[in-house]
């Protein structure tokens, strides 16, 4: 039988991985930054923010890519027809875990768009992207609340 705390092992793991990235990404950093971090704008850090809320949800959430986050799933028979459930332990656990964690991925995608943000030019139209695609879901998400239907015509 597995313990709970079998699967601490895999957790470990990619929490080192995640934080030799990190080190890594510093270290290329302080060489090749296009942006000092002391001359970063408001303008910066809310393209930035905005983009991490937005890559977060399409990784966590969104059905366009469900596809990648069942790989990480088993399919197992329920009747006659199947279900996904999380693996009970291992890597693929882990990662099932972090796909479905906000708190979780949202580390890993802020991480993401810092290191990129400050190394080439070339993210800013994705950033860009993402962002913009941030603020319409948050209005989208605002008048769903207000209680604003829009009519198919």
């Amino acid at each position: 039988m597995i313990r709970v705390t079998d699967q601490y092992f895999w957790n470990f793991v990619f929490s080192v991985f995640f934080l030799i990235l990190i080190i890594m990404g510093a270290i290329i950093l302080e060489g090749e930054t296009r942006i000092p971090l002391d001359e970063l704008t408001l303008t910066d850090y809310v393209l930035m923010t905005l983009a991490t809320w937005r890559l977060t949800r399409l990784f966590v959430y969104d059905a366009i890519t469900r596809f990648f986050r069942e790989q990480f799933w088993d399919v197992v028979k329920v009747g006659k027809g199947f279900a996904l459930e999380k693996p009970k332990f291992g890597p693929r656990r882990t990662l099932a875990d972090l796909l479905s964690c906000v708190w979780c991925f949202g580390m890993w995608a802020a991480a993401t768009v810092i290191f990129f943000y400050l190394l080439t030019p070339f993210s800013i139209f994705p950033i860009t992207l993402l962002a913009i695609g941030a603020v319409a879901s948050f209005l989208q998400l605002l008048s769903n609340l207000i209680g604003v239907k829009s009519e198919s015509v």
